[in-house]
């Protein structure tokens, strides 16, 4: 087996649902293997306990493991945007029926946060102008969705 990263995301029961969603949310995704408790336990015998997934190339695990755990912004996932089309895309469909933040930042319906960044943005605040690097920032502070023409705006 070679060395590698997965990461595991833990749900209470939604782990299908949410494996689901995200194959079907970034392209080149893939479905993997469903696992289910067993006679053991700890959770019903047949439950989905793991799914694995593949977003992007990485792989990822969703656990339903129990209410113990929740998500939080401590951990996120940055979605890196060509264009205003993917950044409005990403931002819809990653924030229906969840949570619409400041500064590019969503959270899912399964309580997952995200933030959805145009590329443009760390280009615009690495710039060696600190002054303008200031402006874009302080533009991306006063918005929810970030929006390309107005970080355009900001920097020029």
């Amino acid at each position: 087996m070679k060395d590698k990263l997965v990461t595991c995301l833990w749900f209470d029961t939604q782990g299908e649902d949410a494996a689901r969603f995200y194959t079907s949310t970034f392209p080149n995704a893939k479905l993997g293997k469903v696992t289910r408790y067993g006679a053991a336990g700890p959770r019903p015998e047949g439950m989905v306990m793991t799914v694995a997934f593949e977003l992007m190339g990485q792989e990822f695990v969703a656990l339903n493991g129990g209410p113990e755990f929740t998500f939080n912004e401590a951990i996120s996932f940055q979605v890196l945007c060509e264009d205003q089309a993917e950044v409005d895309r990403y931002w819809d469909v990653l924030s229906e029926g969840g949570e619409q933040g400041p500064c590019g930042w969503v959270r899912d319906r399964f309580g997952v946060a995200w933030q959805v960044v145009p590329t443009a943005l760390p280009r615009l605040l690495e710039q060696p102008d600190a002054e303008k690097a200031q402006r874009v920032m302080q533009a991306m502070m006063g918005m929810k969705k970030l929006v390309i023409e107005e970080l355009e705006r900001a920097a020029a």
